[in-house]
């Protein structure tokens, strides 16, 4: 990584199942990102202004309640309507395979599902906001 990027991890709707988006915080932690997790139950319009108070680099939602195709698209209009378009969007959780190129055609850049290892979302992450700031990945 070229410095220590600032990732939200956040789990919006009224999915209930944190443990997957705090075992990511916790990865994500241990491999030098700044982490703001936002707990559950976070509106796209909180979890928006949250990436923005935090001046973050990327947000990481969580779903396992199946609003994927719901929730992910309201995140990033929040994001673009406050000026933030431009802020790396992933996600993970329990999102069918058909569903995952209809959400990468809406600007999610990444889709993680259950079995990823920890260090290749990792190495993706680093990879990609390294490549953002005009530095060859690692």
């Amino acid at each position: 990584m070229q410095r220590p990027y600032r990732v939200v991890v956040a789990k919006p709707g009224l999915d209930g199942h944190d443990r997957g988006a705090k075992v990511i915080a916790r990865a994500l932690r241990d491999a030098g990102f700044e982490v703001i997790y936002t707990g559950l139950h976070q509106t796209p319009d909180q979890v928006a202004e949250t990436v923005i108070q935090e001046d973050a680099d990327a947000v990481g939602l969580s779903l396992l309640s199946g609003a994927h195709n719901t929730l992910f698209p309201k995140v990033m209009a929040q994001l673009a309507d406050k000026g933030a378009g431009d802020v790396l969007v992933f996600g993970g959780g329990i999102i069918p395979e058909g569903d995952i190129p209809k959400l990468k055609e809406q600007g999610v850049a990444a889709i993680f599902t259950p079995g990823t290892p920890m260090q290749a979302i990792v190495d993706w992450l680093a990879g990609a906001l390294d490549e953002r700031e005009g530095q060859p990945a690692t």
